[in-house]
C-alpha cells in the first residue's frame, strides 16, 4: 500500500511506482517525462483471478513498467522464484518494462550465503527475459527495508558488482555492462550521494522517502 519510485541515475529517469488503484490518477498528474509502474501483476492475461492486475489492464491506463518480486511479495504474500519468473515474462511479452527485485534476509546475510541467495532469484529473473533493454534489477537487501539500516556503499557495491560478473557468466558481457542495476533499501536524501558514487549503483529503488521532500536530492545524487 506503500508509493515506490525508482531512479535510474545515468540518464536521471524517474519512475513511479503507484498502488493499482492510483496508476490512471498517477499517470493524468505526472509531467509525462516520468514513467509509472504498477507494483505488482499476474502471470496471466485473462481469468478468474480475483483482485489480481495483468499487464494489459496496466497498459490500458497508460503505465509502462511493472516492480516484480519485490521482497514484500516474496516474504509477507509467499511469491516463489517459480512465480515471480512466469510473471515477468508475461509482462515482456505483454510490452511492460520489468524492475525486477532480489536481495537477502538478515539471516542469509549472517550466514554468508547473501551471493547465493541473489544469483538463484537473478537466474529464475533472467531465464524469463527476453528483451534486458527493457529490465532493470533492483537489488534490496531484505535487512535494510523499512528498518532505517541502509548497506553501506561498499556492501552495496559488493553485491551489484557481483551481479555484473554473474550477468556476464550467464547471459553475456553486453548484458552485463548495459543492465542497470539499482538499490533499495531505506535510501534517503542523506545516503543517496555516497551510495551513487559507486561505480556499478545505477540509481535507487526508492519507498518511504518517495514521498517526502528529500526525495529531489535522491533523484539529483548524481549531479
Amino acid at each position: 500500500m506503500s508509493g515506490y519510485a525508482a531512479v535510474c541515475l545515468s540518464c536521471t529517469e524517474v519512475v513511479c511506482g503507484a498502488p493499482s488503484i492510483y496508476l490512471d490518477f498517477s499517470r493524468q498528474k505526472l509531467d509525462a517525462k516520468i514513467a509509472v509502474a504498477a507494483q505488482n501483476c499476474y502471470k496471466v492475461s485473462k481469468g478468474a483471478f480475483t483482485g489480481e492486475i495483468s499487464p494489459a489492464m496496466i497498459k490500458d491506463v497508460g503505465a509502462t513498467w511493472v516492480i516484480l518480486g519485490h521482497s514484500e511479495r516474496r516474504h509477507v504474500f509467499g511469491e516463489s522464484d517459480e512465480l515471480i519468473g512466469q510473471k515477468v515474462a508475461h509482462a515482456q511479452s505483454e510490452g511492460l518494462g520489468v524492475i525486477a527485485c532480489i536481495g537477502e534476509k538478515l539471516d542469509q546475510r549472517e550466514a554468508g550465503i547473501t551471493e547465493k541467495v541473489v544469483f538463484e532469484q537473478t537466474k529464475v529473473i533472467a531465464d524469463n527475459v527476453k528483451d534486458w533493454c527493457k529490465v532493470v534489477l533492483a537489488y534490496e537487501p531484505v535487512w535494510a527495508i523499512g528498518t532505517g539500516k541502509t548497506a553501506t556503499p561498499q556492501q552495496a557495491q559488493e553485491v551489484h558488482i557481483k551481479l555484473r560478473e554473474w550477468l556476464k557468466s550467464n547471459v553475456s558481457e553486453q548484458v552485463a555492462q548495459s543492465v542497470r542495476i539499482i538499490y533499495g533499501g531505506s535510501v534517503t536524501g542523506g545516503t543517496a550521494h555516497d551510495l551513487a558514487s559507486q561505480p556499478d549503483i545505477d540509481g535507487f529503488l526508492v519507498g518511504g522517502a518517495s514521498l517526502k521532500p528529500e526525495f529531489i536530492d535522491i533523484i539529483n545524487a548524481k549531479q
